[in-house]
């Protein structure tokens, strides 16, 4: 068992839009189980992707609402109708914050071996979905704050150790 490491808030890799994977190969394989590794060596964790381990490229696992897996690749198609909730992340430790997500998603993409694999959700997977494909794209949940909630967040940030928004 490999668990790695959580990038902090702060670190590069998080705000940097990840590369494609090009090569369904041993290496890719490898970094899907240290990521589902990490994902089930801690109690509670929902998803990790693989930039919060240093890894630029557009892998993650998740573990929401009964539904464990992976995706390669993954793009989303979001409903319009929306859910509130209390969102966190292990990059931003210990903070929570009511994030608006989009009630239902349906994330397309690929598994490990390079197959097609699509993945529907509704509630805590569908927030699940987009937390982790954020990731992906250099983004964080409290990129989508505004308002006083987001300048709520952004002062408790900047108290965490490291971290530099």
């Amino acid at each position: 068992m490999t668990m790695r490491p959580i990038r902090i808030i702060g670190d590069a890799v998080l705000r940097s839009p990840c590369d494609p994977v090009t090569s369904f190969d041993t290496e890719l394989r490898a970094l899907v189980t240290d990521l589902m590794d990490t994902l089930l060596g801690a109690p509670g964790r929902a998803g990790v992707a693989a930039p919060q381990i240093g890894v630029g490229v557009r892998v993650f696992v998740y573990d929401a609402d009964g539904h464990r897996g992976h995706l390669v690749n993954p793009t989303l198609e979001l409903s319009e109708e929306t859910q509130d909730g209390e969102e966190g992340c292990l990059s931003i430790p210990g903070l929570y914050f009511p994030t608006p997500r989009a009630m239902h998603a349906t994330a397309h993409g690929f598994d490990q071996h390079g197959e097609p694999l699509t993945i529907t959700g509704s509630g805590f997977l569908a927030r699940a979905l987009q937390h982790e494909t954020d990731h992906l794209d250099g983004r964080l949940y409290v990129d989508t704050l505004r308002g006083d909630v987001r300048r709520q967040a952004l002062r408790e940030i900047r108290a965490i150790p490291r971290a530099r928004s």
